[in-house]
Protein backbone atom coordinates (compact mmCIF):
# COMPACT_ATOMS: atom_id res chain seq x y z
CA UNK A 1 0.00 0.00 0.00
CA UNK A 2 1.45 3.47 -1.20
CA UNK A 3 1.05 6.27 1.43
CA UNK A 4 -0.35 8.79 -1.10
CA UNK A 5 -3.24 6.51 -0.72
CA UNK A 6 -3.67 7.24 3.13
CA UNK A 7 -3.25 10.47 2.09
CA UNK A 8 -6.08 10.72 0.04
CA UNK A 9 -8.41 8.52 2.16
CA UNK A 10 -7.46 11.05 4.78
CA UNK A 11 -8.67 14.12 2.25
CA UNK A 12 -11.46 12.07 1.26
CA UNK A 13 -12.77 12.04 4.97
CA UNK A 14 -11.84 15.50 6.09
CA UNK A 15 -13.11 17.73 3.19
CA UNK A 16 -16.10 15.12 2.81
CA UNK A 17 -15.80 15.44 -0.49
CA UNK A 18 -13.93 12.94 -3.55
CA UNK A 19 -13.70 16.12 -5.68
CA UNK A 20 -12.16 18.07 -3.22
CA UNK A 21 -9.82 15.16 -2.32
CA UNK A 22 -8.84 14.99 -6.05
CA UNK A 23 -7.75 18.92 -6.53
CA UNK A 24 -5.85 18.91 -3.27
CA UNK A 25 -3.74 15.73 -4.54
CA UNK A 26 -3.37 16.88 -8.15
CA UNK A 27 -5.61 13.77 -9.83
CA UNK A 28 -8.49 12.81 -11.28
CA UNK A 29 -12.01 12.33 -8.90
CA UNK A 30 -11.79 8.84 -10.97
CA UNK A 31 -8.30 7.65 -9.87
CA UNK A 32 -9.73 9.02 -5.77
CA UNK A 33 -12.15 6.58 -6.56
CA UNK A 34 -9.88 3.93 -7.72
CA UNK A 35 -7.93 4.23 -4.56
CA UNK A 36 -10.62 3.96 -2.04
CA UNK A 37 -11.86 0.82 -3.81
CA UNK A 38 -8.63 -0.36 -3.78
CA UNK A 39 -8.32 0.51 0.44
CA UNK A 40 -11.91 -1.87 0.50
CA UNK A 41 -10.84 -4.35 -1.67
CA UNK A 42 -7.45 -4.90 0.72
CA UNK A 43 -9.39 -5.03 4.10
CA UNK A 44 -12.49 -6.80 2.95
CA UNK A 45 -14.50 -4.02 4.49
CA UNK A 46 -16.63 -1.02 3.28
CA UNK A 47 -15.07 2.12 4.34
CA UNK A 48 -16.78 4.87 3.12
CA UNK A 49 -20.73 5.70 2.83
CA UNK A 50 -21.22 7.83 0.12
CA UNK A 51 -25.05 9.57 0.24
CA UNK A 52 -25.55 12.59 -1.72
CA UNK A 53 -23.42 15.24 -1.75
CA UNK A 54 -21.91 13.46 1.71
CA UNK A 55 -19.23 10.72 2.88
CA UNK A 56 -19.57 9.23 5.92
CA UNK A 57 -16.91 6.65 7.29
CA UNK A 58 -17.68 3.42 8.85
CA UNK A 59 -16.74 1.69 12.19
CA UNK A 60 -13.70 0.04 9.79
CA UNK A 61 -13.33 3.44 8.45
CA UNK A 62 -13.05 5.38 11.47
CA UNK A 63 -10.10 2.68 12.53
CA UNK A 64 -8.11 3.30 9.66
CA UNK A 65 -9.06 7.04 9.67
CA UNK A 66 -6.98 7.62 13.03
CA UNK A 67 -4.35 5.56 12.20
CA UNK A 68 -3.86 6.91 9.13
CA UNK A 69 -3.86 11.00 9.66
CA UNK A 70 -1.06 9.83 11.99
CA UNK A 71 1.15 7.94 10.13
CA UNK A 72 0.33 10.20 7.19
CA UNK A 73 1.56 13.39 9.48
CA UNK A 74 4.68 11.86 10.91
CA UNK A 75 5.41 11.06 7.12
CA UNK A 76 4.97 14.60 6.32
CA UNK A 77 7.15 16.27 9.72
CA UNK A 78 9.89 13.82 8.82
CA UNK A 79 9.76 15.19 4.71
CA UNK A 80 9.58 18.72 6.37
CA UNK A 81 12.70 17.60 8.40
CA UNK A 82 14.87 16.51 6.02
CA UNK A 83 13.85 19.00 3.43
CA UNK A 84 15.40 21.42 6.09
CA UNK A 85 18.80 19.83 5.66
CA UNK A 86 18.69 19.50 2.58
CA UNK A 87 17.75 23.00 1.84
CA UNK A 88 15.64 21.97 -0.86
CA UNK A 89 12.60 24.21 -1.50
CA UNK A 90 10.17 21.73 -3.62
CA UNK A 91 6.79 20.06 -2.51
CA UNK A 92 3.37 20.87 -1.97
CA UNK A 93 2.42 23.85 0.13
CA UNK A 94 -1.19 24.13 1.59
CA UNK A 95 -2.48 27.33 2.44
CA UNK A 96 -6.38 28.39 3.36
CA UNK A 97 -7.46 31.67 3.56
CA UNK A 98 -10.39 33.90 2.69
CA UNK A 99 -11.64 35.49 -0.52
CA UNK A 100 -10.86 39.23 0.54
CA UNK A 101 -7.51 38.63 1.47
CA UNK A 102 -6.62 35.34 -1.03
CA UNK A 103 -8.19 37.54 -4.20
CA UNK A 104 -6.32 41.13 -3.09
CA UNK A 105 -3.89 40.55 -0.51
CA UNK A 106 -1.73 37.26 -1.93
CA UNK A 107 -2.27 37.44 -5.49
CA UNK A 108 1.15 39.50 -6.34
CA UNK A 109 3.23 37.41 -3.30
CA UNK A 110 2.18 34.17 -4.83
CA UNK A 111 3.36 35.09 -8.60
CA UNK A 112 6.31 36.06 -7.63
CA UNK A 113 6.73 33.08 -5.01
CA UNK A 114 5.92 30.45 -7.66
CA UNK A 115 8.35 32.35 -10.30
CA UNK A 116 10.82 31.76 -7.86
CA UNK A 117 10.14 28.51 -7.08
CA UNK A 118 8.81 26.49 -10.00
CA UNK A 119 9.34 23.57 -8.29
CA UNK A 120 7.17 23.89 -5.37
CA UNK A 121 3.03 23.30 -5.70
CA UNK A 122 0.92 25.87 -3.69
CA UNK A 123 -2.40 24.65 -2.87
CA UNK A 124 -4.72 27.84 -2.17
CA UNK A 125 -7.87 27.14 -0.75
CA UNK A 126 -10.94 29.52 -0.07
CA UNK A 127 -12.55 28.88 3.42
CA UNK A 128 -14.57 30.55 6.16
CA UNK A 129 -12.29 31.70 8.85
CA UNK A 130 -13.43 29.29 12.03
CA UNK A 131 -12.95 26.36 9.51
CA UNK A 132 -9.64 28.16 8.75
CA UNK A 133 -8.36 27.38 12.29
CA UNK A 134 -9.70 24.01 12.69
CA UNK A 135 -7.99 22.70 9.19
CA UNK A 136 -4.59 24.39 11.00
CA UNK A 137 -5.02 23.08 13.69
CA UNK A 138 -5.51 19.32 12.09
CA UNK A 139 -2.88 19.37 9.71
CA UNK A 140 -5.00 19.63 6.82
CA UNK A 141 -3.21 22.84 5.75
CA UNK A 142 0.03 24.53 6.90
CA UNK A 143 -1.16 27.88 6.89
CA UNK A 144 -4.14 29.99 7.23
CA UNK A 145 -4.56 33.82 6.51
CA UNK A 146 -7.14 35.25 8.52
CA UNK A 147 -8.59 38.60 9.41
CA UNK A 148 -8.74 39.61 13.38
CA UNK A 149 -6.77 36.28 13.83
CA UNK A 150 -7.41 35.36 17.49
CA UNK A 151 -5.14 33.23 19.90
CA UNK A 152 -6.59 30.59 20.54
CA UNK A 153 -5.01 26.96 21.73
CA UNK A 154 -2.42 25.18 19.73
CA UNK A 155 -2.65 27.98 17.04
CA UNK A 156 0.54 30.42 16.58
CA UNK A 157 -0.25 33.64 15.28
CA UNK A 158 1.82 35.60 12.88
CA UNK A 159 1.48 39.30 12.32
CA UNK A 160 1.08 40.02 8.38
CA UNK A 161 -0.52 43.36 7.51
CA UNK A 162 -3.08 45.60 8.26
CA UNK A 163 -5.36 47.00 5.42
CA UNK A 164 -8.09 49.74 5.58
CA UNK A 165 -12.15 49.19 5.77
CA UNK A 166 -13.86 52.34 3.81
CA UNK A 167 -17.96 52.29 2.63
CA UNK A 168 -18.48 51.03 -0.45
CA UNK A 169 -21.79 52.27 -2.15
CA UNK A 170 -22.46 52.90 -6.03
CA UNK A 171 -21.54 56.06 -7.54
CA UNK A 172 -25.33 57.29 -7.79
CA UNK A 173 -25.90 57.11 -4.08
CA UNK A 174 -25.36 60.37 -2.21
CA UNK A 175 -22.16 59.78 -0.04
CA UNK A 176 -20.62 58.66 -3.08
CA UNK A 177 -19.89 62.56 -3.53
CA UNK A 178 -17.78 62.95 -0.49
CA UNK A 179 -13.83 61.65 -0.45
CA UNK A 180 -14.94 60.88 3.15
CA UNK A 181 -17.59 60.60 6.13
CA UNK A 182 -18.37 60.02 9.60
CA UNK A 183 -19.59 57.02 10.25
CA UNK A 184 -22.56 58.56 12.25
CA UNK A 185 -23.60 58.97 8.93
CA UNK A 186 -24.79 55.73 7.93
CA UNK A 187 -27.44 55.98 10.64
CA UNK A 188 -30.47 54.48 9.40
CA UNK A 189 -29.01 53.45 6.21
CA UNK A 190 -29.12 50.06 4.57
CA UNK A 191 -25.99 47.75 4.69
CA UNK A 192 -25.43 44.88 3.24
CA UNK A 193 -22.70 42.56 5.35
CA UNK A 194 -21.05 39.40 5.72
CA UNK A 195 -22.50 36.81 7.73
CA UNK A 196 -22.66 37.34 11.28
CA UNK A 197 -20.04 34.78 12.39
CA UNK A 198 -17.44 36.21 10.13
CA UNK A 199 -14.85 38.27 11.87
CA UNK A 200 -15.20 41.46 9.61
CA UNK A 201 -19.09 41.69 10.32
CA UNK A 202 -18.07 41.05 14.15
CA UNK A 203 -15.49 44.06 14.00
CA UNK A 204 -18.21 46.02 11.97
CA UNK A 205 -20.92 45.82 14.25
CA UNK A 206 -18.61 46.74 17.13
CA UNK A 207 -17.38 50.07 15.72
CA UNK A 208 -20.98 51.04 14.58
CA UNK A 209 -22.27 50.31 18.21
CA UNK A 210 -19.30 52.46 19.56
CA UNK A 211 -20.33 55.68 17.45
CA UNK A 212 -24.20 54.69 18.56
CA UNK A 213 -24.80 53.89 14.77
CA UNK A 214 -27.97 52.03 14.30
CA UNK A 215 -28.34 50.77 10.37
CA UNK A 216 -31.05 47.93 8.78
CA UNK A 217 -28.91 44.77 7.13
CA UNK A 218 -30.64 43.96 4.11
CA UNK A 219 -28.80 41.46 3.22
CA UNK A 220 -26.26 38.71 4.56
CA UNK A 221 -23.45 37.10 2.71
CA UNK A 222 -20.17 34.95 3.00
CA UNK A 223 -18.57 36.14 0.07
CA UNK A 224 -16.36 40.10 -0.97
CA UNK A 225 -17.64 39.37 -4.47
CA UNK A 226 -20.91 38.94 -3.95
CA UNK A 227 -21.33 41.25 -1.91
CA UNK A 228 -19.61 44.12 -4.01
CA UNK A 229 -22.19 42.19 -7.03
CA UNK A 230 -25.44 43.60 -4.68
CA UNK A 231 -23.74 46.90 -3.68
CA UNK A 232 -23.74 47.83 -7.38
CA UNK A 233 -27.19 47.24 -8.68
CA UNK A 234 -28.34 49.79 -5.68
CA UNK A 235 -29.47 47.20 -2.90
CA UNK A 236 -27.22 48.98 -0.29
CA UNK A 237 -23.80 50.27 1.50
CA UNK A 238 -21.39 48.04 3.14
CA UNK A 239 -18.07 48.75 4.95
CA UNK A 240 -15.58 46.76 3.14
CA UNK A 241 -11.52 45.83 2.72
CA UNK A 242 -10.22 48.89 0.89
CA UNK A 243 -7.99 46.69 -1.30
CA UNK A 244 -11.14 44.79 -2.08
CA UNK A 245 -12.66 46.92 -3.67
CA UNK A 246 -10.17 48.73 -5.91
CA UNK A 247 -10.85 46.95 -8.94
CA UNK A 248 -14.48 48.68 -8.95
CA UNK A 249 -13.59 51.80 -8.07
CA UNK A 250 -11.09 51.76 -11.10
CA UNK A 251 -13.90 50.83 -13.41
CA UNK A 252 -16.46 53.35 -11.76
CA UNK A 253 -18.63 50.43 -10.49
CA UNK A 254 -18.08 51.53 -6.74
CA UNK A 255 -16.76 54.14 -5.09
CA UNK A 256 -15.41 54.29 -2.01
CA UNK A 257 -15.52 56.26 0.72
CA UNK A 258 -13.18 57.20 3.82
CA UNK A 259 -14.60 56.98 7.06
CA UNK A 260 -13.17 60.07 9.25
CA UNK A 261 -13.66 59.39 12.93
CA UNK A 262 -10.51 57.37 12.88
CA UNK A 263 -8.78 55.20 10.89
CA UNK A 264 -10.27 51.77 10.55
CA UNK A 265 -7.74 49.06 10.47
CA UNK A 266 -8.28 45.18 10.18
CA UNK A 267 -5.65 43.35 11.05
CA UNK A 268 -4.40 39.98 9.28
CA UNK A 269 -2.32 37.15 10.46
CA UNK A 270 -0.94 34.39 9.24
CA UNK A 271 -1.79 31.33 11.48
CA UNK A 272 -0.33 27.55 11.95
CA UNK A 273 0.01 24.41 14.47
CA UNK A 274 2.06 25.60 17.44
CA UNK A 275 5.22 23.27 16.69
CA UNK A 276 4.82 22.45 12.87
CA UNK A 277 7.57 21.53 11.32
CA UNK A 278 8.13 23.68 7.96
CA UNK A 279 9.54 22.54 4.89
CA UNK A 280 12.12 24.74 3.44
CA UNK A 281 8.93 25.98 0.59
CA UNK A 282 6.36 26.72 3.52
CA UNK A 283 9.20 28.68 5.21
CA UNK A 284 10.01 30.59 2.07
CA UNK A 285 6.39 31.27 1.40
CA UNK A 286 6.04 33.03 4.86
CA UNK A 287 9.12 35.40 4.10
CA UNK A 288 7.24 36.25 0.83
CA UNK A 289 4.17 37.40 2.04
CA UNK A 290 6.09 38.94 5.38
CA UNK A 291 8.70 41.13 3.12
CA UNK A 292 5.77 42.95 1.53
Amino acid sequence: MHLETLKVFCDVVETRSFSVAASQNFVTQSAVSQQIRTLEERYGRRLLERTRGNVQLTPAGEILYQVSKEIVQRYQDMEAQLQVVAQRVAGTVRVATVHSIGLYELSVQIKRYLKAYPQVHLHLEYSRSNKIYEDALRGQVDLGVVAYPSRRPQITVLPFREDRLVLACPPSHPLARHRQVSIRKLQGEHLVGYERDIPTRRETDRILRRYGVEVRYVMELDNVETIKRVIEIGTGLAILPEPAVRPEVKNKTLAAVHLSDELFLRPLGIIHRQGKHFSPATEKFIEFLRAE
